[in-house]
């Protein structure tokens, strides 16, 4: 477990030192920040293993956040109001701050499991967030990827969603 500092590899192949604590007071403020703009948002991905499980479980790369598609043009400015570097991808927003790295998809863009944005909120280390349900996080687990670093950390939040109950 990583909790003070982990390396990560980015998608342009570079490596950021990214601590946990860094991750967590980014979503804390961005958890603040939308709940005071009526954004509804949703925590996916490894962090949301790890807020389902209560503790940082393993280094990260990012925070995966989900949006409608409505909400978009709005979290762009907002996120870029608050100092956030944007970079539009094919399908979702990147957004960076300091070594922070966000991720916001849509969620009309893409497959999402039966179930997946209900009224779920979890914590890790005082933090609170929205999270995409359990069941939508061990179907999008067990997806066998291509690339083995992300099959890796796949297995490995598997493994503590296979833990949890439910």
């Amino acid at each position: 477990m990583c909790l003070s500092a982990g390396c990560s590899s980015r998608a342009d192949g570079t490596t950021a030192v990214v601590k946990a604590e860094d991750q967590l007071s980014a979503l804390s403020h961005l958890d603040e920040l939308f709940g005071q703009h009526g954004i509804e948002y949703w925590l996916f991905g490894g962090w949301a293993v790890d807020f389902h499980a209560g503790k940082v479980t393993r280094p990260h790369d990012d925070l995966d956040l989900a949006v409608r598609s409505h909400d978009g043009e709005r979290v762009r400015e907002l996120l870029t109001a608050a100092g956030w570097r944007h970079t539009p991808e094919e399908g979702y927003s990147v957004y960076e701050r300091d070594e922070v790295r966000l991720e916001v998809a849509f969620l009309d863009h893409g497959e999402w499991p039966p179930n997946s944005f209900e009224h779920e909120v979890a914590e890790v280390a005082g933090v609170r967030a929205r999270v995409v349900s359990l069941s939508s996080l061990k179907a999008d687990k067990a997806i066998v990827r291509d690339d083995e670093s992300v099959a890796a950390k796949d297995r490995a939040d598997s493994v503590t969603l296979g833990r949890l109950p439910g």
